[in-house]
């Protein structure tokens, strides 16, 4: 571990952030890159029933990212801050806990959703038409690829909280890769026609499997160098611990999971104007995920920094971080709005070869990536609040950006604006979050410094 310190402690800024920052969004692209590959190969076949089953199944699987958020992130986060406290058996036993209660949760949320499929599915948006496609794609993803999947990016997050992030990154690109690889082979070989859903599944749900498998040999291979535990003996972590995963990683998840319930209300009212519809609006919003899996690759890079610069006091370097992350992001946005606004349609037709669909996936995408910039800036606040254990603010601003402000402005957006005022909403919503978020920032670190410098007033006069 002494060697992964020298990166925390002492590496130029923004060669630390890269180190970390690089691999990942390596890996949020790659996985990105498969999401869109179901969606381009599932297009071929030029039905959009089952395009739109593959956007309406895709926010269940979404769902699973609240687990791994709750475990993953906020275990994360925590077992950084130990190191930088020099806590590193109980940042083992932190780490064992988020491994097991990931295992655990993910389990009874495949159980749920296989009792309760149909209605769910039909509740997010499914038509009859695409009701079948959509039962295909989450037996074999969810129910039967639940806690691989799960399991695979918790792991990520634990194996990048203590400066792995290359093995992180690996693992997950190389399990998108495989995804990309399987997709053709199960939709146009091994099944029969029409049967294109359950093939992009299939895929999906092996490289999960074997994601998960090299996760687990690369721990026994560097357990001596790591700090992390899988050992059952040590899942029990102090009470005050546990307190610590939930504080953080509840806003993580709550975020996750109103993402989901915004994707429901979307797919709802989109689904009032036909399958089309729906279909077009999913893959805007897959593409849009571009700059976004971007900008979450730069915060799940920063955030370890962030953590155990403030865990052991380094302010000034822990706020250089935030900084230059920021810096990067808002530079990367504005490349992507440029590109999207010129050439939306021909990338949107790259997915789908119906014209209808083509027609209104360019407008909805023209009109989403406007929201690019405030969206990476409102999750870069929020990261740095998790990585500084501060689960309070946190909390604020998840619920805030979709909870509070952007669910309720959807029904009155389409209410007043039809179709296309459900796909403004995005704009309005992180505009009006973004003012929000940043005063809580702004209160919150002048809270921080005028601590330290209080504290470093009371050293001199001792």
């Amino acid at each position: 571990m002494e060697d992964k310190r020298e990166l925390f402690e002492k590496m130029p800024v923004p060669k630390a952030l890269a180190t970390l920052a690089i691999p990942t969004i390596i890996s949020q692209l790659i996985t990105m890159i498969y999401n869109l590959a179901d969606t381009f190969f599932i297009g071929m076949a030029n039905n959009p029933s089952q395009t739109a089953a593959s956007s309406v199944s895709f926010t269940l699987v979404f769902l699973m990212a609240c687990i791994s958020n709750l475990f993953g992130v906020g275990g994360g986060s925590l077992i950084s801050r130990l190191l930088g406290e020099k806590r590193d058996k109980d940042a083992a036993s932190v780490a064992s806990f988020s491994f097991y209660g990931s295992m655990l949760l993910s389990l009874v949320y495949s159980i749920l959703v296989l009792a309760f499929m149909e209605p769910l599915l039909l509740n997010l948006g499914a038509t009859q038409s695409s009701l079948p496609y959509a039962k295909d794609y989450a037996i074999w993803v969810i129910v039967i690829g639940g806690i691989p999947t799960t399991l695979s990016m918790t792991m990520s997050h634990l194996f990048r909280s203590e400066g792995f992030a290359k093995y992180a990154s690996f693992g997950l690109g190389m399990g998108g890769i495989l995804n990309i690889i399987l997709d053709p082979l199960f939709m146009f070989v091994i099944l029969p026609a029409g049967n294109e859903t359950k093939g992009a599944a299939i895929a999906t749900m092996i490289p999960n499997v074997i994601t998960v498998i090299y996760f687990i040999v690369v721990y026994f291979v560097k357990r001596k160098q790591s700090v992390l535990s899988l050992s059952p003996k040590n899942m029990i972590p102090e009470k005050r611990y546990i307190g610590s995963v939930f504080a953080v990683g509840f806003p993580s998840a709550l975020g996750s999971f109103l993402a989901c319930l915004t994707n429901i209300v979307i797919n709802n009212l989109t689904s009032n104007y036909g399958d089309v519809a729906v279909a077009a609006v999913g893959i805007a919003k897959k593409i849009d995920m571009l700059p976004m899996n971007v900008g979450m690759g730069l915060c799940q890079g920063m955030m370890p920094l962030v953590a155990y610069n403030f865990a052991s006091g380094n302010y000034k370097r822990m706020k250089s971080f935030a900084t230059c992350a920021r810096a990067v992001g808002m530079g990367f946005a504005a490349v992507c709005i440029v590109v999207f606004e010129i050439f939306a349609s021909p990338i949107v037709s790259i997915f789908n070869g119906h014209l209808e669909t083509v027609a209104l996936g360019t407008d909805f995408l023209r009109i989403l990536c406007l929201a690019v910039p405030l969206m990476i800036f409102n999750f870069q606040l929020s990261f740095t609040f998790q990585a500084m254990g501060m689960g309070k603010q946190s909390l604020i601003l998840s619920s805030l950006r979709q909870g509070v402000v952007n669910i309720p402005l959807l029904f009155v957006m389409h209410h007043f604006f039809g179709l296309y005022g459900v796909v403004w909403t995005q704009l309005v919503s992180d505009g009006i979050t973004s003012l929000i978020s940043y005063g809580v920032y702004r209160s919150s670190y002048k809270k921080l410094f005028a601590k330290q410098e209080a504290l470093e007033a009371t050293l001199e006069d001792i």
